[in-house]
């Protein structure tokens, strides 16, 4: 009795006949790569998998369009694409998601600088909140994967500067740091009133890699914590953070975003 092949084992069928079946198939090909990965998949790892000369930025446009409306909608988060449950559905989850603690109303203000002022460091954190116990909202973002250490300032210290994660535009469905909301959309959200002093505006971060006043993490003579991790004082960071009754506001960000500070699931 000859054993069944393993999975990994099996060939590749072959190409269909047709232009059009070829399309076909690669639908099948892209649908079945995203709804089995766990995590967001790039337009080049899909690529490799696809017919040579098939456009996968054609098939993900179809398949976005043949998806929307249903219950599970293609989206693209991050520069990447990802099957998502309709956001009008989520009510029909939420009994499903892990029991979170909130974020206290320190760590979404420094989530909000960080997002918008990036590259920023810790210094220049606690100067905007006006607040000096900026250590433990930082390690709190750091641990949840929404804040990573970017580089180092060029400037006396050296000190690290940090900006947002590929898993922060995951979770709050944003395709980029442009898609962040602008003064327009934070007025409307009510998170702005009164008189606007003439001039101000709202930071504009960009993406892409190290800015000209950085250097990379490991381009570091000397040994040891890098100086702005020092003389924190602990205690009154963690007192800071880990309020859970204190009110999520301030937070920068429109109600639909500053809500979703629990990490929920797909």
């Amino acid at each position: 009795m000859t054993a069944a092949p393993d999975e990994d084992d099996q060939p590749a069928p072959p190409l269909p006949d047709g232009p059009e079946e070829v399309r076909l198939f690669a639908h099948r090909i892209v649908e079945a790569l995203l709804f089995a990965s766990a995590t967001p998949l790039s337009e080049a790892a899909l690529a490799e998998r696809l017919p040579a000369g098939v456009p996968v930025g054609e098939i993900l446009a179809d398949l976005q369009a043949l998806y929307a409306g249903r219950g599970v909608t293609l989206a693209k988060v991050g520069g990447q694409w990802m099957f998502r449950t309709a956001d009008d559905l989520s009510f029909l989850l939420r009994h499903e998601a892990r029991e979170q603690r909130k974020l206290s109303r320190a760590a979404l203000e420094t989530l909000a600088i960080v997002a918008y002022h990036q590259p920023v460091t810790r210094a220049e954190v606690e100067e905007i909140r006006g607040v000096s116990t900026v250590k433990g909202s930082m390690d709190v973002l750091m641990e949840i994967g929404w804040v990573r250490m970017r580089g180092r300032r060029r400037s006396p210290g050296r000190p690290v500067t940090y900006g947002t994660t590929e898993a922060f535009l995951v979770h709050f469905g944003l395709d980029g740091l442009s898609d962040l909301p602008g003064l327009d959309e934070l007025k409307g959200a009510g998170l702005i009133e009164g008189t606007i002093p003439a001039g101000f505006s709202i930071p504009v971060p960009k993406d892409g890699g190290l800015g000209p006043d950085e250097d990379p993490l490991d381009d570091d003579p000397t040994d040891g914590d890098p100086p702005d991790l020092v003389e924190e004082d602990a205690d009154e960071a963690a007192e800071d953070d880990m309020d859970d009754d204190t009110p999520d506001g301030g937070t920068g960000f429109p109600p639909s975003i500053s809500d979703k500070t629990d990490v929920g699931g797909r």
